[in-house]
């Protein structure tokens, strides 16, 4: 395909992981982004409720095909098979994205950084992975990662291992360079009706350092001039700002729902083999041999070996130094003991899926309540845990409800069974085994439930009242804007400052053989984050 112009890019949706008000406001109190600050003011902007649960594996593919995750079917991070795991990735997800919708009516589009959207299906346009994708991904079209680099010189998924300090922070600002950049090359070469440009170091920076308000600001600031560069040179008509979730600190305690559901003899534990692998225990982010010990741990993985199997032959070859950078001693403890899967009568599988899993017969492997006692076993799980109080005497729970009270669609059974939502998004929620069932969060800061959105130019109403925006209106609004009717089965609605198009019926999603990512390495990057503990 020729260079042009990029000439017409009707419509621009600019993704900002974690971005929210709180967050935002001082920084544009005090003039630091002018540019998200001229988008804010141009046009109409507000709340944007997340979904359950609102992580970023779950949260995007919910914004990019409008509908909840029990059409779409990512939970988490993890897909589950029977007792076994594995990380998520676009193969997981079951139904029609934007820009594939967009390529059935004829329409070509640029795709940037956007978490679970590889490896991609084919589209007229072209797509780099984001969030959860191994450092080398599989982009469409084929080639396109090394024409990337050529282009560019460098383009990088994540920062190396071994940053740490400034250093690490200008990694971050040179991760979103490289975002802004590719994209920029990209709508020149491929000159896009819809482009969609994401940024995941706004989220990034509060998981790894929280109280460093330089980092936070060298972060904004840096996605403040992608977007300006990327405007002054795409020259969208419409440009729609969202994120997927917000972030802020926790000031509650950390709750340990498998040491609960343990006390309470709904968990059975081990001290052997099995159970989910505590891939915080195989992490280490700077080690002088990361490439030796992810083939070790993958190929020990591989063969079924469990956590501390494979911790004992990083010990035999003297690795298991370098494996320990993300786990505290009450870890290394608890490591010794487990949940039992098989055996449980209910546990919580992962802690970023907010909720709480039965061991039902017929569906699990080892099922052990019966379909007759589900109903019964289910009510007493959600009485108990409504009964929950932190040890200043407040609910842990502001909602504990079964899973179809929040999800609906044909992958509902993959969801958990009761959907748990901690009190104010204040109380850190944790898969752990530990002696106490609370403690001080192992994070201070985390998501919450509300993000933000922003929609400026043509076709855009600045006076419409945007009422209560919810994520699942994100892929509708930006359809209705580009003259492209949205799915009916979309969850979501037009939001009223864009001119709704009536909904119509696409072909159902046909899964198509696409080869699974190499993910071992991005595992070991998720539990730095503290986004994969495990039964800890």
């Amino acid at each position: 395909m020729n260079e042009r112009d990029p000439s017409r890019l009707r419509t621009l949706l600019i993704g900002l992981d974690g971005a929210c008000w709180p967050v935002l406001d001082p920084m544009l109190d005090e003039g630091r982004l002018p540019t998200l600050a001229s988008l804010f003011e141009g046009g109409v902007s507000g709340d944007l409720d997340s979904q359950i649960p609102p992580w970023t594996p779950s949260a995007w593919p919910s914004l990019y095909t409008g509908v909840n995750p029990g059409k779409h079917g990512v939970y988490d991070f993890l897909r589950f098979d029977g007792y076994d795991w594995g990380l998520v990735d676009r193969t997981d997800v079951r139904e029609h994205a934007i820009w594939e919708l967009l390529d059935q009516r004829g329409l070509t589009s640029v795709v940037v950084n956007v978490p679970v959207t590889g490896p991609p299906r084919p589209f007229d346009g072209a797509l780099v992975p984001g969030y959860v994708s191994p450092e080398e991904p599989t982009c469409h079209p084929e080639g396109l990662l090394d024409d990337l680099r050529d282009a560019l010189g460098e383009y990088a998924i994540y920062a190396p291992a071994h940053a740490k300090g400034d250093e690490k922070i200008e990694w971050y600002e040179r991760l979103t360079e490289m975002r802004g950049a590719a994209f920029r090359h990209l709508a020149r070469k491929y000159d896009p009706h819809f482009g969609f440009l994401q940024f995941q170091q706004t989220d990034t920076v509060f998981h790894e350092q929280p109280e460093n308000d330089e980092a936070v600001r060298r972060v904004f600031e840096a996605v403040d001039d992608e977007i300006a560069r990327t405007l002054d040179e795409c020259d969208p008509d419409t440009v729609i700002v969202a994120s997927d979730h917000g972030i802020g600190p926790y000031a509650g305690p950390e709750f340990r729902v498998n040491t609960f559901l343990d006390e309470e003899s709904f968990v059975q534990t081990t001290t052997g083999e099995g159970g989910m692998p505590t891939w915080g225990e195989l992490a280490r982010d700077g080690n002088d041999s990361p490439s030796l010990t992810r083939r070790i741990v993958q190929g020990a993985s591989a063969l079924g070996f469990t956590s501390q199997r494979i911790g004992r032959i990083l010990g035999a070859l003297r690795l298991d130094g370098f494996v320990l950078d993300h786990v505290s001693k009450e870890t290394v403890h608890a490591a010794t003991e487990r949940v039992d899967f098989p055996v449980s009568t209910a546990y919580m599988r992962s802690r970023t899926e907010l909720g709480v899993r039965i061991n039902k017969a017929g569906r699990e492997p080892n099922g052990v309540v019966s379909p007759s006692e589900y109903p019964s076993v289910r009510d007493d799980l959600i009485a108990a845990l409504e009964a929950v109080r932190t040890p200043d005497g407040e609910p842990v729970f502001s909602a504990v409800v079964p899973r179809e009270e929040v999800y609906h669609g044909p992958y509902l059974e993959e969801a958990p069974d009761i959907v748990v939502l901690p009190a104010e998004f204040d109380v850190y929620l944790s898969a752990s085994l530990r002696d106490e069932q609370f403690g001080p969060p192992s994070e201070p800061w985390n998501h919450k439930p509300t993000g933000i959105v922003s929609m400026t130019g043509t076709g855009v109403d600045p006076d419409a009242p945007l009422g209560r925006p919810h994520l699942f209106d994100v892929a509708p609004t930006v359809l209705s804007a580009m003259g492209v009717p949205p799915s009916d089965r979309m969850d979501g609605e037009t939001l009223e400052p864009v001119s709704s198009v009536p909904p119509i019926e696409y072909a159902p999603f046909s899964a198509r053989d696409i080869d699974r990512a190499d993910t071992e390495e991005v595992r070991a990057r998720l539990s730095g984050l503290g986004y994969l503990e495990g039964d800890r």
